[in-house]
C-alpha cells in the first residue's frame, strides 16, 4: 500500500522512496487519482525524496551513491495513480555534476506498462539550468502529460541495463553451446554477485589478446549495450568475426561493478569506492571484482605467447557521437603505444584525455596497449555512433 508523503531532511535520501504517495499538504482524505505514487525500490532504482510544490509541480531528489554523498546523477523511478491528461513538471534538483549532455539536447527516457519500449522525452520539454532556489545547483526540469490512468510510468536518466538483464543474456549465450565461447565466474562482488568472464576465440594458438571491461561505473549503462553488441558480433558467423576469432583471443568482463549497478548508484560500488580510481592497488575485500580482474590481466601479461590490449568501455556524458573502429586496432599486428595514434580515432579518450587512461598502462609491461575508447556513447542527436 502507498504511504503518504512526509517532508524529510537529508536523512530521507539514505534510501529509495517506496510506494510514496504525494498529496497536497494537510490533505487527510481518501487518496484520489492524481495523487501521484512514486517508487524506486527495484533493481537499479534511484529516487530519494519527493517534495510537493503544487498540483502540477514536484521537486525530486536523487539518492546519493551508497556510502558516498558526492555522486548524485543516476535516477530511475516509477509513477502511478495518475489522472488522465494530468500534466506535471518534475524538477531533478540535486544533480552533483555541472557538465551534462542535458545542456545540449539530451533528454530522459520514459516507458509505461502499455508501451514497454523506452522512448526519449521531446527535447523541447526538457530544461537544464542553474537554479537560485536550490543553492544555484543545476536543475533538470521536464514536462510530461500522463494519458492512461491504469499505466505505471517509469522515468530514467538513460536506458537502464540491469545486472539481471546481463545474467539472462549470458545464460542465453551459454545455452547455444558455441565451441568458441566460454563463460566462467571470475569472482564475486561484496554482495556475492557474479563477476563474469567471457572468452571468445577459435583456438589457443599464439595470438594477440584483447581484454574488454565495462560498467566500472554503474550509471554508464550505454557501455553494457555496446558490450552486448560487441559480444553478439564476435560470436556471429560474419566473415570479419570469424577472422577476429582466428587471430585474437577476446576476454570480456561485461560488468565490473555489479553491486553498484544493482543498487542504482551512478559511479561507486556498494562501499562508496570509485573503482576506476583503485586499479593501482585494489583490495581483495573492498574491491574484489577489480582485484580479480587485475590479477588475471597481470597473469596473462606474463605469458610470452600473448600480447595484451585492455580497453575499458567508458561512456562519456559530455561528448556527442563518439566512436572507435574496434576492427582497426583489435586486428592490427602492431599493438604498441608508438602506433596508437594510427589505430584509434582522435575523438577517443586515449587521444583527448590521455592522463585519464595512461595510469592503467603502468600496471603492465611495455608490450601492453591500454586505451579508454568512449565509443559506447549513444547519441541523442540521431547521428550514427
Amino acid at each position: 500500500p502507498a504511504r503518504k508523503h512526509e517532508a524529510g531532511g537529508e536523512d530521507a535520501l539514505v534510501g529509495n522512496v517506496n510506494k510514496l504517495m504525494v498529496s497536497p499538504p494537510g490533505y487527510t482524505g481518501v487518496p484520489r487519482k492524481g495523487h501521484l505514487v512514486f517508487d524506486a525500490c527495484f533493481e537499479s532504482g534511484n529516487l530519494g525524496r519527493v517534495d510537493y510544490i503544487s498540483e502540477f509541480e514536484f521537486d525530486l531528489f536523487i539518492r546519493p551513491d551508497t556510502c558516498n554523498p558526492r555522486f548524485r546523477v543516476w535516477f530511475n523511478f516509477t509513477v502511478e495513480n495518475v489522472r488522465e491528461t494530468q500534466r506535471v513538471i518534475f524538477n531533478i534538483v540535486n544533480f552533483s555534476k555541472t557538465k551534462s549532455l542535458y545542456r545540449d539536447g539530451m533528454s530522459p527516457v520514459v516507458k509505461s506498462t502499455s508501451r514497454p519500449k523506452w522512448q526519449r522525452l521531446p527535447a523541447k520539454n526538457v530544461y537544464y539550468y542553474r537554479c537560485p532556489d536550490h543553492r544555484r545547483n543545476y536543475v533538470m526540469s521536464f514536462a510530461f502529460c500522463f494519458d492512461r490512468e491504469d499505466d505505471v510510468y517509469q522515468f530514467a536518466y538513460c536506458y537502464p541495463y540491469t545486472y539481471s538483464r546481463l545474467q539472462h543474456y549470458l545464460a542465453s549465450l551459454e545455452r547455444r553451446n558455441l565451441p568458441y565461447l566460454q563463460r566462467e565466474q571470475l569472482g564475486l562482488s561484496v554482495q556475492q554477485r557474479r563477476l563474469d568472464l567471457l572468452t571468445i576465440t577459435n583456438s589457443e594458438r599464439e595470438k594477440k589478446l584483447v581484454f574488454l571491461t565495462a560498467r566500472v561505473h554503474p550509471g554508464e549503462s550505454p557501455a553494457s549495450f555496446v558490450c552486448q553488441g560487441v559480444i553478439d558480433f564476435l560470436v556471429s558467423q560474419h566473415p570479419v568475426a570469424q577472422i577476429l576469432r582466428d587471430h585474437v583471443i577476446f576476454k570480456i568482463v561485461p560488468m565490473l561493478n555489479p553491486d553498484g549497478v544493482y543498487l542504482g548508484n551512478y559511479r561507486c560500488s556498494l562501499m562508496g569506492f570509485d573503482l576506476n580510481r583503485h586499479w593501482q592497488d585494489p583490495s581483495p575485500w573492498a574491491h574484489p571484482t577489480l582485484h580479480a580482474v587485475k590479477q588475471l590481466i597481470v597473469q596473462m601479461n606474463q605469458d610470452p605467447h600473448l600480447s595484451c590490449c585492455s580497453p575499458p568501455l567508458l561512456p562519456h556524458d559530455c561528448l556527442q557521437s563518439c566512436r572507435v573502429n574496434l576492427e582497426d586496432w583489435a586486428t592490427s599486428p602492431f599493438l604498441s603505444r608508438s602506433r596508437h595514434s594510427q589505430l584509434i580515432p582522435s575523438d577517443t579518450l586515449l587521444m583527448s584525455g590521455a592522463p585519464r587512461c595512461q595510469f592503467q598502462c603502468q600496471l603492465w609491461s611495455q608490450k601492453a596497449l591500454c586505451c579508454c575508447p568512449p565509443f559506447m556513447l549513444i547519441s541523442h542527436s540521431g547521428r550514427r555512433v
